[in-house]
């Protein structure tokens, strides 16, 4: 029987999107995007509520009127990324097509689209922490100063939105390191369950705050994301800028990023249809962004070493 491949691109399209939550380091980030409608395409939108701040009561009149503004704001996703693979006719038939694709996109997703991902929305934090000057420079953590700095930088944060804020630690794996080598760290660490949605994983915990390690590779504080057909450019996927400094850790409140990704297409042609080739065609294309909104940028900081040459 042919291969219904309308039914395998949702079967692939659901598969993908769950690694996806599953792969990326940063797919909590996901769950805050619960109140944003997305109906295909580039755009999102965000609702945005304005309140007033509390009057006297007047034991005469009784209370001063308020007002409450619910409206939707528009968002651009700026990372609009694809590929396409064909996998031949003669290797593959319909017998193991649905097993071969099913490798080809999952470990492309896997390898390539996920690091990715993670890479944009790191540098993209550390983009609007340092427009807000809420970034420590030029930090090198050792043994003996890592934990007055995350203290320090903790600290500031709960000064603003009080220690009732639940906060994520997001550390590169070589920062992890130093700080398992402090003395006696035990008796600050612990292991708690961090569940990001149907997720449920089991993270050490500094303090009561879950720290999340991350490969030093997806930490940078730019990236250059390749066109993948012009200067160079061919092969794609991403870079750290020459000018790129490497994130330590990130402190941030659990529900301030908002992180939407969708695999927006997933197509299938068999050989039969496709025009270029005797080959079974896949492609694949991504939506996703990130966003903090502005009242909640006083609960995030972030931790970065020296720029090249310093």
């Amino acid at each position: 029987m042919p291969i219904n491949t309308l039914e395998m691109t949702k079967i692939f399209q659901q598969s993908l999107d769950k690694q996806m939550l599953v792969g990326a380091t940063s797919g909590w980030m996901e769950t805050n995007a619960g109140n944003v409608k997305y109906t295909g395409g580039d755009t999102v939108r965000m609702p945005v509520i304005d309140v007033q701040g509390l009057a006297d009561y007047d034991r005469d009149t009784g209370f001063n009127q308020g007002a409450v503004t619910l409206r939707y704001a528009d968002y651009k996703l700026t990372q609009d990324r694809g590929r396409t693979f064909h996998l031949d006719a003669m290797d593959v038939d319909e017998t193991n097509f649905v097993a071969s694709a099913g490798n080809v996109m999952g470990e492309f997703q896997r390898t390539q689209v996920i690091p990715e991902v993670d890479a944009y929305r790191y540098s993209k934090i550390y983009e609007l922490a340092n427009g807000k000057r809420r970034v420590t420079a030029s930090f090198t953590p050792s043994a003996t100063n890592i934990l007055a700095q995350l203290d320090k930088e903790i600290t500031t944060i709960q000064d603003t939105v009080g220690d009732a804020e639940s906060l994520v630690i997001i550390m590169s794996t070589p920062i992890r390191t130093i700080l398992n080598t402090v003395k006696d760290i035990e008796k600050h660490l612990d292991v708690t369950n961090f569940k990001a949605g149907v997720i449920d994983t089991k993270v050490r915990t500094y303090n009561e705050i879950p720290i999340l390690g991350v490969p030093s590779a997806r930490m940078k504080s730019e990236y250059t994301f390749n066109d993948g057909t012009t200067g160079g450019q061919e092969a794609g996927g991403f870079v750290a800028a020459d000018d790129a400094v490497d994130i330590n850790w990130i402190i941030i409140a659990r529900r301030a990023p908002i992180a939407i990704s969708k695999t927006d297409k997933v197509r299938i042609f068999a050989p039969d249809v496709n025009q270029k080739a005797d080959a079974w065609k896949l492609d694949y294309r991504k939506f996703h962004d990130l966003w903090i909104p502005e009242k909640k940028l006083d609960a995030v900081w972030v931790n970065a070493g020296a720029a090249a040459g310093e």
